[in-house]
């Protein structure tokens, strides 16, 4: 039994970890890996904070919110922009290695959106070395950590709507277990992987912690948007940081000519990529003029990948690059408290909607996020559990569960679901992507629902109890069939273009029909979905 039950390893549950455990509570962090391997390591470019009189708190709202496509909530920006600083010198605080300027200040750079430059970073390491610094902390501190613990869903009093912990799957061990809380703090991230080898995720990013929620009656927020950036390779979709172009990039067509503002917003930047390849066929990043010695001081990594995963040098030749699923900016809706619809569920990072992003997330913005709401996230959640002890109630989650997976090794497997969620993913590349209609649409949503019906018909083919990761693997696939419906159920309600959702059949956007939050949930297990302002 824990204070505090933080599922996720990542930047934003190991901060709200860490403030927590500051609370004088009892935290517990699961994870369905080991923390260094969570997709905050993946972040390269930078942590947005004004940090002097050269740029303003209101500019860095003000971009924030333009970023947003008219969906971002003013307040909760404006409390994110207003404590960016504090949060940068917080972590800097407890060991975080920023890049240092000429005056040994911390160093700033400008990223696609900004008016100023404003982005705190490490080279282009800079979420994995906030990665490590907070899980140092966490060590230092001995918060308990339960590795290669696989979400399988929350455990929830029907009658008061309230959460009372979590059924996992030890995967060494392969039996399931259920973790009690008073409170519950998801942080599982985004779902940028229901788009394979067309996302710029890890593998880990399957939206788990969001399918749990919204079963268990939280409700979800701005499904629909997903940013793609601009930078991705282009044989294997690795990110090549904004970075790379905050210092200076340039982006060419075939013809090795410049076509668009490399430091527009994301959005604006992948769809004119996109329309320059089809009528083009390549696009390339070019960073050659910055000289070896500014690249293998501030651009280490994003050569390194180029010379690994596309091999050429970025110091002599171009880099090929194409758009790629980068970012969810859709989640569990959460209030002002990073508390869900239901009582005693937290969110924070990538799986929460605090309505910061809106339809199109600002370069910078997603480290600066899971900082400043995980620490009070952290806080919030402490204080709910000390407040609000959880009644030992007898619940059916466990068994229903345990019951699940032994009976999943009986599934007939007569279709390998490895060929249906590729077949997903490519389907949702080519019509859920940076382009979209309504035909396409409506054509992945059927393909959508007859997977749905032909789960009972595949299932893992490894029968065996320890560590089978194809277990884990059919259960991951499960969530994102079940994340794609709601993705695309929203899409086809939103008959407009807005940030990253743009409609070749609905171009213009729409704010006095569609200028609110597009909210989905389940009743009955039926899903429901609704425009709330």
């Amino acid at each position: 039994m824990a204070t505090v039950l933080i599922i996720g390893s990542g930047g934003a549950g190991l901060t709200a970890a860490l403030s927590a455990h500051e609370a004088g509570v009892h935290v517990i962090v699961a994870s369905k890996t080991f923390p260094t391997r969570s997709q905050t390591s993946m972040a390269q470019g930078g942590m947005n904070a004004v940090l002097d009189d050269n740029d303003s708190i209101e500019n860095h709202i003000a971009d924030t919110l333009k970023s947003s496509g008219g969906l971002g909530d003013e307040v909760q920006i404006a409390t994110m922009c207003k404590k960016a600083p504090d949060a940068v010198r917080w972590l800097n605080s407890i060991g975080m290695p920023y890049s240092r300027d000429k005056n040994d200040e911390i160093a700033r750079r400008r990223l696609g959106g900004a008016s100023a430059p404003r982005a705190c970073y490490a080279q282009d390491y800079t979420g994995l070395k906030l990665l490590h610094t907070l899980y140092d902390q966490c060590l230092k501190a001995h918060i308990e950590f339960k590795n290669e613990y696989f979400l399988l869903n929350l455990i929830v009093d029907e009658e008061t709507n309230r959460t009372l912990g979590a059924t996992f799957l030890n995967i060494p061990t392969g039996e399931v277990e259920e973790i009690r809380a008073d409170a519950v703090i998801m942080a599982t991230g985004g779902y940028g992987y229901l788009y394979g080898k067309h996302s710029t995720n890890s593998v880990q990013a399957s939206g788990d912690g969001i399918a749990c929620a919204i079963r268990a009656g939280a409700k979800l927020a701005d499904m629909e948007f997903v940013q793609f950036h601009p930078t991705a390779l282009l044989s294997s979709s690795i990110l090549i940081s904004e970075s790379a172009r905050g210092a200076g990039g340039h982006l060419l067509n075939a013809k090795h000519e410049r076509f668009t503002d490399e430091l527009a917003p994301r959005d604006v930047v992948a769809r004119a990529i996109h329309d320059e390849m089809e009528s083009g066929g390549a696009v390339y990043l070019d960073i050659r003029h910055l000289g070896e010695e500014f690249i293998a001081h501030e651009l280490p990594q994003e050569r390194k990948l180029a010379q690994i995963y596309e091999g050429i040098d970025p110091v002599s030749d171009l880099i090929p690059i194409k758009p790629a699923a980068h970012y969810s900016m859709g989640g569990i809706e959460v209030d002002s408290q990073c508390q869900s619809s239901v009582s005693g569920l937290f969110a924070v990072g990538e799986c929460a909607n605090h309505k910061t992003h809106g339809a199109n997330r600002l370069g910078g913005n997603s480290l600066l996020e899971l900082s400043v709401f995980g620490r009070e996230c952290g806080q919030n959640a402490a204080h709910f559990g000390v407040n609000n002890p959880a009644p030992a109630l007898e619940n059916p989650q466990y068994a229903k569960d345990a019951n699940f997976i032994r009976g999943v090794m009986y599934f007939t497997k007569q279709i390998d679901f490895y060929q249906k969620q590729e077949m997903l993913a490519n389907i949702f590349y080519n019509n859920v992507g940076l382009v979209r209609e309504d035909m396409g649409l409506k054509a992945v949503l059927g393909a959508i629902r007859q997977m749905q019906k032909e789960l009972p018909f595949m299932g893992p083919r490894d029968t065996n109890k320890e560590y089978n990761t194809n277990l884990v693997e059919f259960i991951e696939f499960g969530n994102k069939v079940e994340l794609a419906e709601i993705i695309v159920v929203c899409a086809i309600s939103r008959v407009e273009s807005r940030g990253a959702h743009y409609r070749v059949d609905a171009p213009m956007r729409h704010d006095s029909q569609f200028g609110a939050h597009t909210i989905t949930w389940k009743e009955g297990g039926v899903l429901c979905a609704d425009f709330i302002a």
